[in-house]
């Protein structure tokens, strides 16, 4: 629940890393507290037994909607496949949304029930057989947009913040900016992709931050950017999603190093944090790693402008871009 409440209230609660205020006793809701208590027909489930239910994580939860786009794919039911395997309902529903521990084994042969090829098989074993330590690596196979971890989480987050050095981070990015940077149509599709997902009725409150060093660096050319800095300025006035900008003049931090998305979601679930390389993106629900970006957002949102102060430079730097793009030799006539 968000409270407009100030971080000094002596209200119960904590500030957020994105800078929201939220309670830490929300009030007993009537329905599961989290969308990942969702059984995958997008109901609930009455199980047989009731015991404590166990907390999910977020290699549990990947691990569950893997399985579930499996049994998707396959076309097959949820009660079709429980009934099939011996299963209750309410098994087959906690192991897909990653709150039900079960064996190797089982998985195997659920996977083998709904047909699953070869690489699949060994990927959804490879992630079931890892041990649960808080922190785990995926290797973008073939691209970091379209991987399960990202998009099952940035999906029931509450609340993102992400920043990336020297380029407009993914969630803002345009098509033809996103294919300028990675030059892969297959990328930029799943980016797109992505990013209606975040936009979507219900999605989380966003802040993108975006260095100013990332508004100088010509990313295809002068109309791409254009088109970029215009997406930007009207994103300003989106709700939930909010870009700011980190000014030149803030000098050098730490916090301006390295990439970093951290993502909050409602209660019991953990924070999530993630960062991209140029190979893998690593995970991280450990309580001591997600401090760590959760410290990096804060030292960020002491360094922005405010949202007026953004649009005003991101609207500026469209007009710059417009008019190089204008003046140049093979400009088209009548381009707008």
């Amino acid at each position: 629940m968000l409270c407009n409440r100030p971080p000094a209230s002596p209200h119960t609660g904590r500030t957020c890393a994105a800078g929201w205020w939220c309670a830490h006793e929300p009030a007993a809701p009537t329905t599961p507290p989290h969308p990942f208590l969702l059984c995958g027909e997008g109901g609930f489930v009455e199980t047989e037994e009731r015991p404590a239910a166990r907390l999910s994580s977020a290699r549990s939860r990947e691990l569950g909607e893997e399985l579930r786009r499996v049994r998707h794919r396959a076309r097959m039911s949820s009660g079709s496949v429980a009934e099939a395997l011996g299963w209750s309902l309410g098994k087959l529903s906690k192991l897909e949304t990653g709150s039900r521990r079960t064996s190797p084994w089982e998985i195997g042969t659920l996977l083998g029930r709904c047909g699953a090829d070869k690489p699949t098989r060994e990927r959804i074993m490879a992630i079931a057989s890892e041990a649960d330590t808080g922190n785990f690596l995926r290797r973008h196979d073939p691209w970091p947009d379209s991987l399960t971890a990202v998009s099952v989480h940035e999906h029931a987050a509450r609340t993102l913040a992400t920043y990336e050095p020297l380029v407009v981070p993914s969630l803002a990015q345009t098509e033809d900016y996103a294919f300028a940077l990675t030059g892969d149509r297959g990328a930029t599709e799943a980016r797109m992709a992505r990013q209606e997902a975040l936009r979507r009725p219900g999605g989380p409150e966003a802040v993108i931050y975006v260095h100013e060093a990332a508004l100088r660096v010509v990313v295809g050319d002068a109309k791409v950017m254009r088109d970029q800095l215009l997406r930007l300025t009207l994103m300003c006035g989106w709700a939930r999603i909010n870009p700011r900008i980190i000014p030149m003049g803030v000098g050098s931090h730490a916090a301006l190093r390295h990439p970093g998305t951290l993502l909050t979601f409602s209660s019991p679930v953990k924070p999530l944090a993630y960062a991209e390389t140029e190979a893998a993106t690593v995970f991280h629900d450990d309580p001591t790693a997600v401090a760590a970006y959760e410290a990096k957002m804060r030292r960020l949102e002491r360094l922005v402008l405010t949202p007026l102060q953004s649009r005003d430079v991101f609207a500026r730097w469209a007009d710059a871009y417009d008019r190089d793009h204008r003046s140049a030799p093979d400009a088209k006539r009548g381009d707008a």
